[in-house]
This record gives C-alpha cells, structure tokens and sequence, in this order.
C-alpha cells in the first residue's frame, strides 16, 4: 500500500481534498487526520472489515477499544440505545471538543469498536479539519491515535508517517495539533460517573457539572477488554527504555541528576525529558534535552510531550530520565498519566 500525504490549510481545508478523503472512509480505507487532542487514523466505524484493517495496520489488541467520532450531536443517536442522564448537558457544556463519553452501545455499532463490551465512546472532534472530514464522510468515523500501538501518539502528520507508511491509504496534513494529549473519557454508565482517562476537560471542569464524578482506577492487563483506550499500564512508549522519578521537586531533580551523572560516567549517551527550570540543572551536563517549556506552563508542556519523546528516540540516546510533571491538578493531572505510563521504569524519592 502507498500512502499519500494530503497537505491542507487547518482553518479552510481543500473541499476536493476532504472530499477524497471522506470517499476513501466510505469505502473501507484508513485515513489520518488531525483533531484537536492528536492525530487520528479513521475507519468507517460500522464497517466490520475496515475495522479490522485499521487493528492490523496499528498492531493493536482487540480488547482496546476505538472511540467514535461524528460531526453532530444527533448522529449519536444511530450508535446507542439511550442517553444517559447528563449526557446532553455535557456535550452542550464541552462539545466540540477533548472530551469522549461512554456511553450504551447499540447493535449498529460492531463489537470489534468496543472490544466486545456493550459501551462505546462516543466524541465530537473541534478540530476544522476533522469536523470538515467528518461532515463529507456523514458516516461515524472510528479513530483511535495513528501511531503504532504504544508509541507516543502523534502530533504532526510526520509521526503518523514515521510508524503507518505503506500501512494506511491516507494522510490529511493539518499542521500541528493544538491540545497534543489525548481526550478525556467520562463513563456515564456507570453510578457516579468516572473519570477513565484524564485529559484537556479537567477533573475540575467535569465537577462543575457533574460535581459527583470520580477518577477511576485503571486496569493493567492487555487481556481483558478495558472500558476505554490508553489504560494500559505501560503505553505511549518511546523505544528507548524511560525512568520516571516521582517525589518532592528538590529530591525528584537532584535524583534525576544523580542518575544521569552515573548514566554518562558508566558510557551511556542519555536523554531528558525536561521542564526549563529542570533543564537549567542540566546545563554543565552532557545530554540531550527536550524541553517542555516554563514550569508553569501545563499546555505548552502538553504539546510538546509526545514530540520529545519521539525527538530523543531519534537521537540515539540509550537511556531517557524524566520527572514527574510538577502539579497533579487541571491539565498537569493528565501530563502526570501520560508521563507514568510511557515509563519503563518508575523510582520513588523522598
């Protein structure tokens, strides 16, 4: 298989462009395209076999399921049996946009999309490119990360060629995505609703609807089917091994140092996953950083997250240190999710 890269304007795509695009879905073939979080790989999601493909070409478990995008808040109602309560006022409070629901599947929707469970989540994507896509295709669109399964996801089309070309029919090149983690999973199955994945819709954001809503605890097998994508315990994984350290910031930093000092000493060329004032303790240090930006700053870190990772794979380094991400509240909450499960190795300081 070719694939080819389709470059668009984010904010007024081509409509020739998306309409190759949306007839390529239809038909059964796998296209990525860019939403707001990270780069998507769409199928048609009623499409049983193109479903299939799209596990194939990703090298993904079939007990991880896919979320559902549509363009409208009434196309939903071809892919469940009810709404839940709250349903509506969230999608109003946070649609379009980083937040997926689960929701009660219908039998419309294949059980290989849910693996095998009777939930399916379900978003509405605000990224123009993907809601142009959407609308032309008017089929709902299956669209986990277009990555290989547990690499970091992608966040610029380059990613998605790095790890699917020759695997997938398509590329929609929209630029760089704007949130650069992935979206949010609320379960509204379940009494009170849980927090499955965290992300850009903060805890805080959820409660100010829904003030009964509680984090789940994530499962950490690959072998039983899992409520939602990204729980895995280990997932969005550079290649090369990474040790998180996780603590107070002074015990954290100076840990981190410790151990790259000893990396070096021992022959090793090592890599940082760094905010600046970490990074600026790195200074007389011979390694390689991939800075996160300002301390302070959770949505510039978001961003650049999944691209430092795969920058310092890139560099040949043998070994990557990171530290835990400096606050567990609003957007940090899900850096510090995505940080752990991207780890090799986790070390606890004092």
């Amino acid at each position: 298989m070719m694939t080819k890269v389709v470059r668009v304007d984010r904010d007024r795509p081509n409509p020739d462009d998306i309409a190759r695009a949306a007839e390529c879905l239809r038909r059964g073939g796998l296209v990525a395209f860019p939403t707001e979080t990270v780069y998507g790989l769409g199928v048609h999601a009623l499409d049983r076999d193109a479903v299939r493909k799209l596990f194939d070409a990703k090298g993904r478990p079939a007990t991880d399921p896919l979320i559902v995008h549509v363009a409208e808040f009434g196309q939903i109602a071809l892919l469940v049996t009810a709404l839940p309560e709250h349903a509506a006022s969230l999608a109003t409070r946070f649609w379009p946009g980083p937040l997926t629901l689960i929701l009660p599947r219908a039998p419309s929707v294949p059980l290989e999309v849910t693996a095998g469970l009777q939930t399916v989540a379900i978003r509405i994507p605000a990224h123009p490119v993907a809601r142009a896509l959407l609308a032309a295709a008017a089929v709902p669109v299956a669209a986990p990360s277009a990555n290989l399964f547990s690499r970091p996801s992608p966040t610029r089309a380059a990613h998605v060629v790095e790890d699917l070309d020759g695997r997938i029919d398509m590329v929609i090149d929209g630029g760089a995505t704007d949130v650069g983690v992935e979206s949010t999973v609320l379960d509204l199955t379940v009494s009170p609703p849980q927090m499955l994945r965290p992300g850009a819709i903060t805890l805080e954001a959820l409660r100010g609807v829904l003030p009964a809503v509680r984090v789940a605890s994530s499962p950490r097998s690959a072998n039983t089917p899992m409520r939602s994508p990204g729980l895995l315990a280990r997932h969005y994984s550079p290649r090369v091994p990474m040790t998180l350290y996780q603590g107070p910031t002074d015990a954290a930093r100076a840990a981190l140092v410790t151990a790259a000092r000893q990396a070096i000493a021992g022959g090793s060329r090592v890599g940082v996953v760094a905010t600046s004032g970490d990074a600026r303790l790195l200074d007389q240090i011979p390694v390689v950083i991939a800075d996160l930006g300002p301390d302070d700053d959770a949505k510039g870190a978001a961003v650049r997250l999944y691209a430092a990772l795969r920058e310092l794979d890139a560099a040949s380094v043998d070994i990557i240190l990171a530290r835990e991400a400096p606050h567990n509240d609003g957007l940090w909450h899900a850096l510090r999710d995505r940080l752990r499960r991207a780890a090799a190795h986790v070390v606890a300081v004092d």
